[in-house]
């Protein structure tokens, strides 16, 4: 077979392309010597050989999913997929601050005053040092504010303040090159650096006309590494899934693997010039996205042996608990896979806020990975690591026979399932209120955002007729009732789901229930596959995944990981519940953080199909808003507006902390619409891709709104700027009026 040169990014590849292959020289490309079509499972795939090493195998390439025209290195994205062991990493000096796998996860921020105002920048970045941050990144848009950084950066040091600073560029490569003499760490966006702004435009290039792209990028990066060289300088090629090129779109597309492709352009000049103190990130406001980038960064660097240390962030996340949400999801998830070395969530708040919920993020991380939290190895064969491709288990059908219609009890979309009392059924109506159910003269019936099924513990006494007619509405409305076997066997409810083990299963008590009773089984995914094996032979309305929240060294996710495979390997489709119950005076961020890791960690893969979130002494509406958070922040159920909030920094032309809250106010009834909120447009109409609406800081005191990735009106004085948002909502046939209360 004829020999050809493809990118050290294998990504670039698609099925077909070995037909003679013929790509750019770079001096870090891997020559093909035996590109061939081997099968791998049920599929033929290709696989490369090293020409310089002919004996060893480079890389096999594998659709991503079936029928995926993404091909990815079969290389593993992590050390283990059956336990939490911190992938090995480079050291990487920013200033005093040491990143890498030797080292605890480092945590950071970013200010949000103007750069050019010192005094306000200094007092910020003090208060950030001593709330516990090891690294501050400074936004450093021209030249006044590169000649600001000197007296921020001297101020500091006077003050006995030796954080590590990081200038933020976009757009300048000759302020980056000012500001790299005075602060520790520079961080560059691939997208944007040496490239246009992207103009979205679909562009056509032959082999010539993108190597010259490639040597313009070089030449106009190159000074910049060479002063990072002489000076000790760290750098971060920060790809964002916002701004990236029209080049590099136009050739990989708008997705991860332009994300990567994007970030290895600059680490190839970087390591041509033997530059090493380099970090990678891979943002993006989808949480999906974001944990899809990262995975193919890693698979490709483990292909090329580097081993360069990850930043991790979820862009643009929002603020409380949303952003929380949005930022455990993404980070959370690839932690718990011992990928990221320095985190930052990102919050629509002040940078001090961001600080607290970043630690007890990076704790869970470094917990797991030191304790190699995790299940006894397993094959893992079906789990997607690259692209989204969900496993979604049987939804309920009606059977023959049955009085009552179980369809409801869980959603297409993502379920809610939440955990209810004895004392809540003492006031019917404030229950069903709370469970999000609309209300007719006292009769509940379900909404968008209304509970599916409720798990009660203790079933009222038989002779309780208010209670038990409490239940039965919810019954008649679809909504599943869940009550432990003992409950049933002594005080049955009609029609109620029941809650067994494997342990009651295999000894044979759910048999004591009238035929018909539908099951509920719980199981916690670490069990012997002879325990599991009584799966095979029940017949199971949805499986409640519940590993006790006290294991140390057991791991939720691997846990569950596992499951699936067993369930996947025995064509078992159960639907399957994540249920975590959480202790006594939890702190909220710790409760929101642990379900968007552990939770969120699996529904990103498309592993799960509801929530249900226990926890005794939390507001009951905070959990039940936390879940159908969780829902969609993993991309299944949209209950709510979405937003796309960006954090704020010194290029941020507007309160985003007032504006924001002032746009919620006003539009939060509006499930299915998304809204960007954006201080600037810095990282381009991009970052608002999964947005519907854009509200865009243009200029001082003028806003622009947007549609989709297109600017529709410029200019709008920020004091008819929300109804003007508004107005746009309702031209597009968006708007519906707030529901009334009742």
């Amino acid at each position: 077979m004829a020999s050809g040169a493809v990118p050290s990014s294998f990504t670039g590849l698609k099925n077909g392309d070995h037909h003679g292959l013929r790509f750019a020289k770079s001096p870090e490309f891997v020559k093909v010597s035996n590109l061939q079509r081997v099968k791998f499972r049920r599929a033929k795939v290709n696989m490369i050989r090293n020409s310089q090493n002919p004996g060893s195998e480079t890389a096999e390439l594998e659709p991503a999913s079936e029928g995926s025209p993404l091909l990815v290195p079969r290389q593993k994205y992590c050390e283990s997929i059956h336990k939490t062991i911190r992938r090995k990493t480079r050291t990487v000096m920013v200033g005093n601050v040491a990143l890498g796998s030797e080292h605890r996860i480092r945590i950071q921020t970013m200010t949000t005053t103007d750069t050019k105002d010192v005094s306000a920048t200094v007092e910020q970045v003090m208060r950030i040092a001593d709330q516990g941050a090891d690294i501050v990144r400074i936004t450093v848009q021209g030249k006044k504010e590169a000649d600001a950084c000197f007296e921020i950066k001297n101020s500091l040091v006077q003050k006995n303040y030796n954080i590590p600073l990081v200038a933020d560029i976009h757009f300048a490569p000759p302020i980056a090159l000012r500001v790299s003499e005075c602060f520790d760490k520079i961080r560059v966006n691939p997208g944007n650096f040496a490239d246009r702004r992207a103009q979205f435009e679909k562009l056509e290039y032959d082999e010539d006309d993108y190597q010259k792209e490639l040597e313009h990028i070089e030449q106009v990066f190159t000074p910049l590494v060479e002063k990072c060289k002489k000076y000790g300088r760290a750098m971060r090629i920060g790809t964002n899934h916002g701004s990236l090129s029209d080049r590099i779109m136009s050739y990989y597309g708008d997705s991860p693997r332009g994300m990567v492709e994007s970030a290895f352009e600059y680490a190839r000049i970087c390591r041509k010039l033997d530059f090493h103190n380099f970090v990678f990130s891979m943002k993006a406001s989808n949480p999906v996205i974001m944990v899809q980038a990262y995975r193919l960064l890693v698979a490709e660097m483990n292909v090329l042996g580097w081993d360069y240390p990850l930043h991790l962030g979820v862009t643009e996340a929002g603020e409380g608990e949303d952003g929380r949400m949005k930022s455990a999801i993404g980070i959370g998830t690839l932690l718990m896979d011992g990928l990221g070395d320095t985190i930052r969530v990102s919050l629509t708040e002040a940078p001090e806020e961001e600080i607290d919920p970043c630690r007890r993020l990076a704790n869970l991380g470094m917990r797991a990975a030191e304790l190699q939290q995790g299940v006894e190895p397993f094959e893992e064969k079906n789990r997607r690591y690259f692209d989204f491709q969900r496993r979604t288990g049987h939804l309920p059908v009606q059977k023959e026979g049955e009085e009552v219609d179980y369809r409801g009890v869980l959603h297409r979309d993502g379920s809610v399932l939440m955990s209810v009392s004895l004392d809540q059924l003492k006031a019917p109506e404030l229950l069903y209120k709370s469970l999000a159910a609309k209300l007719v003269i006292g009769m509940p019936f379900k909404d968008l955002a209304t509970v599916d099924s409720i798990l009660l513990r203790e079933l009222p006494p038989s002779d309780d007729k208010d209670a038990r007619l409490a239940l039965q509405r919810l019954i008649d409305v679809s909504m599943g009732v869940i009550t432990p076997l003992s409950e049933q066997l002594t005080k049955p409810m009609p029609y109620a789901m029941v809650l067994v083990t494997l342990k009651e299963l295999s000894s044979g008590a759910h048999k004591l229930l009238p035929e018909g009773t539908r099951l509920v089984v719980s199981v916690r995914g670490d069990e012997t596959q002879e325990e599991l094996e009584i799966l095979k032979s029940v017949d199971a309305t949805m499986i409640l995944h519940n590993l006790p929240y006290a294991e140390k060294k057991t791991s939720r996710v691997h846990a569950a990981r596992r499951l699936f495979e067993y369930l996947a390997e025995n064509s078992l489709d159960f639907p399957v519940i994540h249920h975590m119950e959480f202790p006594n005076q939890i702190h909220r961020d710790d409760l929101v953080i642990s379900a968007g890791t552990s939770a969120g960690g699996l529904l990103v893969d498309g592993l799960g199909d509801g929530i249900l979130l226990e926890a005794p002494d939390q507001d009951f509406e905070f959990l039940r808003n936390t879940s159908f958070n969780l829902l969609q922040g993993c991309r299944m159920r949209n209950t709510k507006t979405e937003y796309v909030s960006c954090p704020s920094c010194g290029r941020t032309l507007f309160d985003l902390q007032e504006i924001s809250a002032q746009i919620r106010e006003k539009t939060s009834h509006l499930p299915g619409v998304s809204i960007a909120i954006m201080g600037c447009i810095v990282n381009g109409p991009g970052e608002m891709a999964d947005a519907d609406f854009g509200y865009v800081g243009g200029a001082p005191g003028k806003i622009d709104l947007y549609v989709g990735k297109t600017v529709v009106k410029r200019g709008i004085a920020m004091e008819h700027a929300t109804d003007a948002l508004i107005q746009l909502i309702k031209d597009h046939d968006r708007w519906v009026d707030p529901p009334t209360e009742e």
